[in-house]
């Protein structure tokens, strides 16, 4: 695993596999990870939030997460080998727990569909431990939620909250969760009970799943997705300029020697 930059962003390139190991590991010594997946849109929000920026900075692994900005490193140079989405890994690092025994808390959603969701996830994974759960709205006494985190005695912690909430939440409270890993997951607790369908493998292989899922929710999803590709595609356009259509120059340019172990 290695870091690159990506218009300003830094972002690790990784398998998921590569990921889930590197995770276990600093489960096991008890090294806090806070982990984050990048999109498009999320990319294009840091580049004017400097909150959100410094929140998906601050994390030790960033996983790239979207089709678009895969395509879009490759464009510029770099070796992007795979996407990492954000609920495959989530499914992964669950399996992971079950196996080894660590206690998992999921926060965020509606209280309905978070306690659906763990139904579902305690039937796929029967000896998965649960050391709690609770809603995503619960803003006007974070504390609380906090303190209820870190009684669990949960090891990792899975915040399904809309960017940038999530990644700021995370951010401001790290030090006081006392979980080994924290992640975002968006609206993954959403697919896992069925409220919002996932796009076909077929769509998912050909980088059409924000099409899926703009085509279930248009209302709310449009201008993220149409709005902030058309930014992305221009920005990009605009970094091959400036690096001078050279294969490999951006590649070369930001890529960190800084390993991952």
């Amino acid at each position: 695993m290695h870091r690159i930059e990506l218009l300003g962003a830094p972002m690790d390139v990784a398998s998921r596999q590569d990921t889930v190991t590197l995770i276990g590991e600093r489960i096991q010594s008890h090294t806090f990870t806070q982990h984050v997946v990048v999109n498009v849109a999320k990319l294009v929000h840091m580049q004017n939030d400097p909150t959100l920026a410094e929140s998906v900075g601050s994390c030790d692994i960033i996983n790239i997460d979207g089709t678009g900005v895969v395509w879009g490193a490759r464009f510029l140079g770099h070796d992007v080998p795979e996407r990492v989405a954000g609920i495959d890994l989530f499914y992964s690092l669950l399996e992971m727990s079950s196996e080894k025994g660590f206690p998992v808390y999921f926060l965020g959603a509606r209280a309905p569909v978070v306690s659906k969701a763990v139904l579902r996830l305690k039937s796929r994974f029967p000896k998965l431990n649960v050391a709690g759960w609770h809603h995503g709205y619960f803003w006007e006494d974070e504390q609380s939620v906090v303190d209820d985190i870190r009684r669990s005695g949960a090891r990792l912690l899975f915040v399904a909250i809309t960017s940038p909430h999530k990644e700021n939440f995370i951010h401001r409270w790290r030090e006081q969760l006392n979980v080994d890993f924290v992640m975002g997951v968006g609206g993954t607790f959403d697919v896992v009970a069925g409220k919002v369908q996932r796009a076909p493998i077929w769509m998912q292989r050909a980088g059409l799943e924000w099409l899926f899922r703009l085509l279930q929710e248009p209302r709310r999803m449009w201008r993220r997705y149409l709005v902030t590709n058309s930014v992305f595609a221009w920005q990009l356009l605009v970094e091959k300029f400036r690096t001078g259509f050279k294969p490999g120059s951006a590649h070369h340019a930001q890529q960190s020697n800084q390993s991952r172990e």
